[in-house]
């Protein structure tokens, strides 16, 4: 049966309710893309649930007619993970948005997937609290445990993975689970929680998430460090780490990228490659890692480090390294935003920055390199001409030579932004054998494939029927 099919569309509506099922054209549109640069495709109809009985009941209307189901949080996402190519029901989780519970005492929240990063930062400083997660947009907290998000926080407080405690995940089958509970530590059973944090919305519908918050920190202190090269600024950051200074934030802008941020966020930053550093504490602590960091920097040719502690100094410091991907759009009116994403050992950084520069300018590509260098990962903001076939080839080059660095040095892929579409090719490079586990989990889970089908690991259509 189709899912234009009226009978098909009345179930629907029977379970969820009239006024939570759509084909309006336009909200098909905005379903079937992210943003990233692959080719937008919408799918048949998006449905609205508000509570974890009716994406159960939606999910069996979808396993019993052999629908696919696409699990969407507000398409933030980088490599076309929600894009529904199979078409199917897009499942918007936006009225799933209420933060069920805080237990401060227990350094935990309960939230629904729907719910962004700020909304619950927001309701959690009332209690003294923040969730630390950080990666730039105000996404999901559904959809950044789907993609095992991160961001400049990453180097201090972990990824998502880390921060996950328990979801709800409502399976293809319609069933139900609970993956963790809510202790400190745990040795019974396979590690569920991690299975599905990363998953891509491929194995099941996250629709409630128990995540570990922490105390606002006492004082904090942020720098701004100005390089003559970007590998002095890589290898300062090595020995920031080496030294053992608890480094919130670590983040690498280099030159071509400061160019931008002057331009958009109206600063006037030098315009070198540059660390922006931040640092969580108590103030006698800080002051001594303020001192140890100065000295560091110094000895890695820093020309500059200027120390913000003012709220509203910090905030404008933050604000233009999160709004650098909208400063590279503005600044290059007609072209789109591709953005490369790559990790690896701290101590191969240095090599893999040097190439990533190396090879722009070989290629004759438009961009900046950026990134959380702090934990290894690190991206390029290539501006592409999309009706340039010769360009759009040169990029997909950049991005393959890139990536099989990485990979040849223990790296990964992707750091943060996910597979989706855009990084299958690399999977059996990167995991070998595994990957075959992992699609025998996925053929476990989801026999008929009708989970997010095509993204993250290939299924073959023979082994679904």
């Amino acid at each position: 049966m189709s899912v234009k099919d009226g009978r098909l569309l009345d179930e629907l509506r029977e379970v969820v309710g009239n006024g939570q099922v759509t084909m309006n054209e336009t909200v098909l549109d905005q379903h079937g893309k992210d943003e990233s640069y692959h080719s937008p495709s919408p799918p048949d109809v998006v449905v609205f649930p508000r509570s974890s009985e009716e994406v159960r009941a939606v999910v069996k209307v979808a396993s019993a007619h052999h629908i696919p189901i696409i699990p969407f949080g507000l398409g933030t996402s980088l490599e076309g993970h929600v894009i529904p190519y199979d078409k199917g029901i897009t499942i918007d989780f936006s009225e799933m948005n209420r933060i069920l519970e805080v237990r401060e005492k227990d350094f935990l929240v309960k939230v629904q997937p729907g719910v962004t990063r700020t909304q619950l930062n927001k309701e959690l400083k009332k209690y003294g609290l923040f969730f630390s997660v950080d990666p730039g947009a105000d996404a999901t907290l559904g959809g950044m445990a789907a993609t095992n998000a991160s961001g400049t926080t990453s180097v201090k407080y972990g990824v998502m993975r880390d921060q996950v405690r328990d979801l709800e995940v409502v399976l293809p089958d319609g069933e139900v689970i609970h993956t963790g509970n809510m202790a400190q530590k745990s040795s019974s059973g396979y590690h569920l929680n991690s299975l599905f944090v990363g998953s891509e919305g491929t194995l099941g519908c996250i629709t409630e998430l128990t995540l570990r918050v922490y105390g606002i920190p006492e004082h904090i202190v942020a720098a701004r460090a100005s390089f003559k090269q970007v590998d002095d600024a890589v290898e300062a950051v090595v020995s920031i780490l080496q030294a053992g200074i608890p480094i919130a934030r670590c983040e690498l802008v280099d030159e071509p990228s400061m160019i931008q941020v002057n331009r958009f966020s109206d600063t006037d930053y030098k315009e070198k490659p540059t660390l922006f550093l931040e640092f969580h504490g108590n103030e006698a602590g800080l002051n001594q890692d303020v001192e140890f960091t100065k000295e560091i920097v110094a000895d890695h040719q820093c020309e500059d480090i200027v120390f913000e502690e003012d709220t509203a100094a910090r905030n404008k410091l933050w604000e233009a390294r999160h709004n650098l991907a909208y400063a590279y759009v503005h600044g290059h009116p007609g072209r789109k935003l591709m953005v490369t994403d790559v990790c690896l050992p701290i101590s191969e950084l240095s090599g893999a920055v040097q190439h990533a520069r190396k090879q722009l300018e070989e290629l004759e590509l438009i961009g900046g390199i950026l990134g959380h260098v702090g934990d290894g990962n690190y991206h390029t903001s290539l501006m592409i001409d999309l009706d340039d076939p010769d360009e759009v080839k040169r990029a997909g080059v950049y991005n393959e030579r890139i990536v099989e660095y990485a990979i040849e040095r223990n790296g990964t892929c992707t750091g943060e932004h996910g597979v989706g579409v855009g990084k299958m090719k690399y999977q059996e490079r990167e995991h070998g054998g595994a990957l075959k586990v992992m699609g025998k989990i996925k053929q476990a889970l989801d026999p008929d494939g009708i989970f997010n089908p095509h993204k993250l690991v290939h299924q073959k259509k023979e082994e679904s029927k």
